[in-house]
C-alpha cells in the first residue's frame, strides 16, 4: 500500500497512544492499581501494564509489571497485601504461547511473583474470596475436538441453538465460559464450579466465601427467550436460580452485610432496547426491587460497563449515561430517594471502584484520553498524567455542543436532539471547510464527552466534524431509545430503523449548515460504522442532494440476511417486532440494499473479513449490487480483523484505515 497523504496524521494519532483504565482501590484505601494500554506501531501491537499508585501521595504512580506480554485485570487481596493479575507469560508453570496465566504479586512486603493458574483458552475477572483463601475467575472450556492437530481432523460441530459464535472469539458454544476457583496460595489446581454446556458471565462472591452469585442463561430455550438470570453457585452443592427467567440480569455485587446483591438489568427480555436499571436482590428471599427508576437513564454505558459498587449497606455507586455524558451516581439501596450525581460536567466515567472512603475512576473528556481520578471526602484530584505526551503531540480539538428541535416528536419525550460540531485544526473563521457527518453504531449507544480518535483525525485533516445522538440512541429517556423500534412491534411500536433516526440526522446536518457559516454545504460527506454504516448506505440513497460521498464500514445493508448470519442473529426481532420467518418483507423494507438503485454518490466500503457481528457478506452484497449497476464504489477488505477494527484492530491496520478514509474524503470533497 503506497504511503498516504494522511500517513503523518494517522501515525501521530496512534503511535504511543496510551490510556489508563480498570482502577481498583485496595481494601484499606491506601493504594490504587490500574492498567495502561499503549499502542506500538513499530511492533504492531499493544503493550499493557499493571500500575500502582498511592492515594495519599506517598509515592508517584509507577508500573508494577513489565507489560510484556500484556498484563491486565488487577484484583486486591482482602488484606491489601497482595495483587492478582492476568498475563500470558510463556514458561510460567509450563504455559505455552497464547495461554493465559494468573499471578499474585506481593505489594506490602518483598517477595516473588507466583503463578497460580494457567488456562489454554482465556482467563478473566480474577476476584478474591472475602476470606482470602481462593481466587475465582472465568475461563473457556474447549470441546475435545480442539485437541486435534488441525481442523481437518476435528469432528463436526453439532448445532442445536443460536448464538454459536461471537465476534472476536469465533465458535463459543463448544467452548463455554465457566466459573473456576483456585487456592490463592498456589496450592492445588483450578476447580470448575459450573461444568456443562452453559455459558457463564459476571459474578461476585457471597460475604461468607461459601458461594458465588453468577449471571448465566442455564434454562431450556435460553436462545429463544433471551433471558439471563442470577444464580447462586456454592463451592459445594447444587446451583440454584435467584431470578425467574423472564428478564436480563447481570453484574452482581454483594452488600457489605452479605444479605443483598446489587445488579444491573431489566424485567422483560422480549423488548430491546431498554434503559438498564440498578436492582437490589435479597439473598434470603430471592425478591428484588429496582432502586434507580427515578432517573430515566441507562446504567449500561457505551464507554464501559462496571458492576454496581457498595459504599456501605445503604448506598450504591453506579454509572449512568446522560445526553453524551457518563457520570457516577449515588443510589439509595432501598430506592426511597432519587439517585444523585457524584460527578458532573462534560466528561465520561468509564470505570470506577470504591473502598475505605476512596473512589477511583477512569475519566475522559473530548480533549483528554482516560486518566485516573480520585475522590476523598468530596474532593477530586487527578492521580495520573499518562497521556501527557500524546496530548502535546496531537493537540486535540474541543467541540461545541448544540441542540436541534425534533421536527416530528414521537411519544412523550424531550424534543431536542443533542449534537456537536468540531472545527478543524488551525481554524480560520473567514474560510469555509468540507464537512463530515458522523453517525454512531448501536443504534442504542451514544456519542459522548470522551476522547475519540476518529473525530480528532477528521479535524486534523481539515474537516468540520458534525455528530449527533438521534432518536434510537442511548443516554436519554427510555422512550427516546425505543422511538425507532419496528412499527409492527407488539409492545413498543416505533418508526423502525430509517424513520425518526434518519429524520433527526438530516435535521442536525441542515441546522449545522445553516447555523455555522464556515461549513461548506457543497462539500459534505458522511461516515458511519455498524448501525452507523447502515445509516451511511441509507443516506447514500436518501440524502436529497445534501451529500457528495459516503463511507460505510462494518455496516448492516441487508437486515434480512443479517438476521440469518450475524453472531447475534435472531436478536434483532426483539427490536424490529416480527421475526424474519414470519415477516421477511418488514426486514427488506428497512434495508438500505433495497434502495441501491437510488444511490447517486461515490461509496467507500470498509469491512473486516473476520467480522461476525456484521459479516463481510453485508459488504459483498452491497459492492456487487453497486458494481453491477456501474455506480462508483471502492471496497477495502481488512484481513484477520473483526468488528472492532477501528477500536482494537492491529495498530498497522488501524493506521491504514485512517489513511484510506481520510484520503477518500479529501479527494471527493475537494
Amino acid at each position: 500500500m503506497a504511503e498516504s497523504p494522511h500517513h503523518a496524521i494517522a501515525t501521530t494519532l496512534l503511535d504511543g497512544m496510551v490510556q489508563a483504565a480498570s482502577p481498583v482501590v485496595s481494601p484499606d484505601g491506601r493504594y490504587v492499581s490500574f492498567v495502561t494500554s499503549r499502542v506500538d506501531l513499530e511492533k504492531n501491537t499493544y503493550k499493557s501494564q499493571v500500575w500502582l499508585a498511592s492515594t495519599t501521595g506517598e509515592f508517584a504512580p509507577y508500573p508494577l509489571t513489565s507489560g510484556d506480554p500484556g498484563e491486565s485485570q488487577p484484583a486486591w487481596s482482602p488484606d491489601s497485601r497482595q495483587l492478582a493479575f492476568v498475563s500470558g507469560r510463556e514458561g510460567a508453570q509450563g504455559a505455552k504461547k497464547g495461554e493465559r496465566t494468573l499471578h499474585v504479586i506481593p505489594v506490602a512486603s518483598p517477595g516473588e511473583t507466583r503463578t497460580i493458574a494457567v488456562r489454554k483458552d482465556g482467563l478473566d475477572s480474577p476476584t478474591w474470596s472475602p476470606d482470602g483463601r481462593f481466587i475465582a475467575f472465568t475461563s473457556r472450556v474447549p470441546d475435545e475436538r480442539y485437541s486435534a492437530d488441525d481442523e481437518s481432523w476435528q469432528s463436526p460441530r453439532r448445532i442445536t441453538s443460536f448464538f454459536t459464535r461471537l465476534d472476536g472469539e469465533n465458535f463459543v458454544f463448544d467452548r463455554p465460559n465457566h466459573v473456576w476457583i483456585v487456592a490463592a496460595d498456589g496450592t492445588g489446581v483450578p476447580r470448575d464450579l459450573t461444568p456443562g454446556d452453559h455459558d457463564h458471565g459476571s459474578f461476585c462472591w457471597t460475604a461468607n466465601s461459601r458461594a458465588l452469585v453468577v449471571a448465566a442463561a442455564r434454562h431450556a430455550d435460553w436462545d429463544l427467550d433471551l433471558a439471563t438470570d442470577l444464580h447462586l453457585v456454592p463451592l459445594d452443592g447444587p446451583i440454584t436460580p435467584l431470578t425467574d427467567r423472564s428478564g436480563v440480569y447481570s453484574s452482581p455485587s454483594t452488600s457489605p452485610d452479605g444479605k443483598r446483591v446489587a445488579f444491573l438489568g431489566y424485567d422483560d427480555s422480549s423488548i430491546y432496547p431498554q434503559n438498564v436499571r440498578v436492582g437490589v436482590l435479597d439473598l434470603a428471599t430471592s425478591t428484588y426491587s429496582w432502586v434507580s427508576t427515578d432517573v430515566d437513564r441507562t446504567f449500561e454505558t457505551t464507554v464501559g460497563n462496571v458492576a454496581p459498587v457498595w459504599i456501605d449497606d445503604a448506598t450504591i455507586l453506579a454509572t449512568a449515561e446522560d445526553r453524551g455524558q457518563c457520570h457516577l451516581m449515588r443510589i439509595d439501596a432501598r430506592g426511597t430517594t432519587a439517585p444523585t450525581a457524584v460527578t458532573t460536567g462534560a466528561r465520561c466515567v468509564k470505570a470506577f471502584d470504591h473502598r475505605a472512603g476512596i473512589t477511583a475512576a477512569a475519566v475522559s473528556s473530548s480533549t483528554r484520553p482516560t486518566e485516573i481520578h480520585l475522590w476523598r471526602n468530596g474532593n477530586e484530584t487527578v492521580l495520573t498524567n499518562v497521556s501527557a505526551d500524546i496530548v502535546a503531540r496531537v493537540k486535540p480539538v474541543d467541540w461545541e455542543r448544540f441542540a436541534v428541535p425534533v421536527k416530528n416528536p414521537t411519544r412523550d419525550i424531550d424534543t431536542k436532539i443533542d449534537a456537536w460540531i468540531m472545527r478543524p485544526h488551525d481554524f480560520d473563521a473567514n474560510k469555509t471547510y468540507p464537512v463530515i457527518l458522523n453517525v454512531h453504531g448501536g443504534p442504542h449507544t451514544q456519542y459522548g464527552e470522551t476522547y475519540f480518535d476518529e473525530f480528532q483525525a477528521q479535524a486534523a485533516a481539515g474537516f468540520v466534524v458534525v455528530a449527533c445522538n438521534p432518536r434510537g440512541s442511548s443516554g436519554r429517556e427510555e422512550a427516546w431509545g425505543q422511538a425507532i423500534m419496528g412499527p409492527k412491534h407488539p409492545k413498543r411500536p416505533g418508526t423502525g430503523w430509517g424513520g425518526a433516526d434518519l429524520e433527526d440526522v438530516l435535521n442536525v446536518l441542515d441546522t449545522a449548515l445553516e447555523r455555522y457559516p464556515f461549513c461548506d454545504r457543497g462539500r459534505v460527506g458522511m461516515q458511519g460504522g455498524s448501525y452507523g454504516g447502515y445509516m451511511a448506505t441509507l443516506l447514500a440513497a436518501r440524502h436529497a442532494g445534501r451529500l457528495r460521498t459516503v463511507c460505510t464500514e462494518r455496516s448492516v445493508n441487508n437486515l434480512l440476511t443479517e438476521e440469518w448470519s450475524s453472531d447475534i442473529g435472531t436478536m434483532f426481532r426483539v427490536e424490529h417486532g416480527p421475526d424474519p420467518v414470519a415477516d421477511p418483507d418488514e426486514y427488506t423494507r428497512m434495508s438500505p440494499s433495497a434502495l441501491a438503485r437510488d444511490i447517486d454518490v461515490p461509496v467507500l466500503i470498509v469491512h473486516s473479513e473476520n467480522d461476525l457481528r456484521c459479516p463481510i457478506s453485508q459488504a459483498e452484497e452491497l459492492f456487487v449490487t453497486l458494481r453491477l449497476m456501474k455506480k462508483e464504489v471502492v471496497f477495502y477488505r481488512f484481513p484477520a480483523e473483526t468488528h472492532e477494527l477501528s477500536r482494537s484492530g492491529s495498530p498497522v491496520h488501524r493506521r491504514q484505515r485512517f489513511e484510506i478514509i481520510l484520503d477518500w474524503f479529501a479527494e471527493k470533497l475537494a
